[in-house]
C-alpha cells in the first residue's frame, strides 16, 4: 500500500459566520524523503509517480464526522487519489444545527429539481481545492478535470441530485443513498426522482441497512413492506450508461463508515454481521481507477469482479 499522508485546508460556503465554513481533510498519496522539514513540521510531499492526481470529494452523512470515513477514504487514496472529506456545521432543519453537505431544499421542489445542484457546497469545496493546487505540499499535484463525487446516506443523496452541474466530474459513487424523496417537499409518496448525472454510477447497500429502513415515512411509505430505495434508484433513476449495484448481505448503514453512538442516528442501524469496508472500498478503488484514470487492467478486473461478500449488478 502507498504511504497515504493528509492535510487540512477550509471553504467558505453559504449561510452567516460562523456557521458558513467547511473544514475539509485532504488524502494524498505521500513520500518519505527523511527531511529535516518532515520530522519538524509534519508535512510530506505528495509522491510524484503517478502525479498529477485525480480528486475525489466525499460527503458525509448528516451529523457524521468526516474522520468516520478515516479508512475508507486512506484505503482510496492509497490506490491513487486524492480525496476530500469535509465537516461543516450549519443549518439542518427547523433551525437546528449539526454536521452537514448543505441542501439547497428549495432545488429539491417539484418546481426546481433539476435546474440547479441540490448541494451548492460541492462548488464551493472545488475552489478549494483548487487553491490548494495552488500552494504547497500539493502544487500541481492535482488534477482538477478527473473528479468523481461520492457520498454516504445523505451526502450520497445530494451528489446523485448534483453531480451533472459540475463539468469536471466523470464519475459518482455511493453507499446507502437513494434519491427517493420527502413528501414534506411537495412530491406524491414514494418518489424516486431521476438522478443529475451524466457518468458511470456505483451504489452500494447493505441488506440490514436500518436507517434507510427507519426513515420510510419521510416519503410516504411503510417500513414493514417497501421495496429497497437504493435498488429503486439503480432501477429508475440512473440514465442508460455503466453503472453498477454492490449489494452486501449483512452490512448495515454505516458498512463503511466507523459509527459514533452519541450522535446521527446509527441507533437506528441493522446489526452489522459483514463489514463492508474492505469489499466496498476494493470496488471503489477499481471503478475510479476505471473510469478517471482510464487503467486497462482496472477495467479488466472490474469486469470479472468476483468477490463473495458482494453481488453485483450491472446495467
Amino acid at each position: 500500500m502507498s504511504l497515504v499522508r493528509s492535510l487540512w485546508w477550509s471553504a467558505r460556503t453559504a449561510g452567516e459566520a460562523p456557521f458558513d465554513t467547511a473544514h475539509l481533510k485532504v488524502y494524498y498519496p505521500a513520500v518519505a524523503a527523511g527531511t529535516d522539514a518532515e520530522r519538524l513540521t509534519g508535512f510530506f510531499g505528495p509522491d510524484p509517480v503517478h502525479a498529477p492526481y485525480p480528486v475525489v470529494v466525499f460527503l458525509s452523512g448528516v451529523n457524521v464526522g468526516q474522520d468516520s470515513y478515516r479508512r475508507f477514504a486512506t484505503e482510496i487514496a492509497a490506490s491513487g487519489f486524492v480525496v476530500v472529506t469535509m465537516d461543516r456545521v450549519a443549518e439542518l432543519f427547523g433551525g437546528q444545527r449539526g454536521l452537514t453537505p448543505g441542501v439547497d431544499l428549495d432545488a429539491a421542489r417539484p418546481d426546481a429539481y433539476g435546474s440547479r445542484p441540490t448541494c451548492p457546497t460541492i462548488g464551493a469545496v472545488l475552489a478549494a481545492v483548487a487553491e490548494l493546487n495552488e500552494v504547497e505540499p500539493l502544487r500541481g499535484a492535482l488534477d482538477l478535470d478527473r473528479v468523481a463525487l461520492g457520498g454516504h446516506s445523505a451526502g450520497g443523496t445530494v451528489v446523485l441530485q448534483s453531480a451533472r452541474f459540475f463539468p469536471s466530474v466523470a464519475a459518482v459513487f455511493a453507499w446507502g443513498a437513494h434519491t427517493m424523496v420527502a413528501t414534506m417537499l411537495g412530491w406524491e409518496p414514494g418518489t424516486v426522482l431521476p438522478a443529475q448525472v451524466t457518468c458511470p454510477v456505483l451504489l452500494g447497500v447493505g441488506t440490514h441497512d436500518g436507517v434507510i429502513q427507519g426513515s420510510a415515512d419521510r416519503y410516504g411509505e411503510d417500513g414493514a413492506d417497501r421495496p429497497d430505495p437504493v435498488r429503486r434508484t439503480f432501477a429508475e433513476a440512473l440514465p442508460d450508461g455503466d453503472h453498477l449495484l454492490a449489494v452486501v448481505p449483512g452490512a448495515n448503514h454505516f458498512g463503511i463508515a466507523d459509527a459514533d453512538p452519541t450522535a446521527a442516528r446509527a441507533f437506528l442501524d441493522g446489526p452489522g454481521e459483514t463489514d463492508a469496508l474492505a469489499p466496498f472500498s476494493r470496488l471503489t478503488s477499481l471503478f475510479l481507477r476505471a473510469q478517471l484514470r482510464d487503467e486497462a487492467a482496472a477495467k479488466a478486473e472490474l469486469a470479472e469482479f468476483d468477490d463473495a461478500a458482494v453481488r453485483l449488478t450491472r446495467r
